[in-house]
């Protein structure tokens, strides 16, 4: 389907995450299709058949074994094509309708990295590390999953510790990125949240971090 992105000539790839979510990720590639060129699925050793059903969906299934969300989104860099990346949550949980809004600072060559700021911020560990980055950064959510970037720049990224939160961004900003934010939305899902113990980890990758002084 031709829209603004591709008439301007960037391609646009999506990567989506993908751990036993055959039963929504029908809807988010569906809605995401649109509004890119390409969508990369990094199924994560799933067991219910999500690999299957978003092929069916039209997406390109990079199969990754039980590696973890990081590894899963450097596996979905690695193999995508677009001159820019967009990122976003197989749950749902990020409405596609979001994605014009995140590239548009990237197309407008005001920033190498956005980030979608979500309405608000559940867990009180990852509030704790968005403020620890907000001291060094004027962003005020470095956890947020739904984000866009240059390609080129997301291939460079290691993102340190053990989950996106904070490290990725003050990692972005020592390599020369120029990082942006803009709000997103949010919808209900039924996934359960777990108790997000690697924070306690990542709280001390951030401030490690932070002490080099960049």
């Amino acid at each position: 389907m031709e829209h603004d992105i591709v008439r301007q000539g960037v391609l646009v790839s999506a990567v989506i995450p993908a751990y036993n979510e055959s039963g929504r990720i029908a809807r988010v590639i569906a809605e995401a299709a649109p509004l890119v060129d390409e969508i990369i699925v990094v199924d994560d050793g799933s067991t219910d058949g999500t690999a299957e059903v978003a092929h069916q969906g039209g997406a390109r299934v990079v199969r990754h074994n039980h590696g973890g969300y990081l590894k899963a989104i450097r596996a979905g860099f690695a193999a995508a094509a677009g001159d820019l990346v967009v990122t976003l949550d197989a749950d749902g949980e990020h409405d596609p309708r979001d994605i014009p809004r995140l590239l548009a600072p990237l197309l407008e060559d005001r920033a190498d990295l956005v980030l979608g700021r979500r309405p608000r911020i559940d867990r009180p560990s990852e509030r704790l590390i968005s403020w620890l980055v907000r001291r060094r950064l004027p962003v005020s959510d470095s956890g947020s999953g739904f984000r866009a970037l240059r390609r080129n720049l997301a291939q460079r990224l290691t993102f340190p510790g053990q989950c996106i939160c904070g490290a990725s961004v003050l990692e972005a900003h020592a390599l020369g990125a120029r990082i942006s934010e803009v709000p997103i939305s949010l919808r209900a899902t039924a996934k359960p949240r777990t108790m997000a113990w690697g924070h306690l980890h990542q709280l001390l990758v951030v401030l490690r971090l932070l002490s080099r002084g960049r």
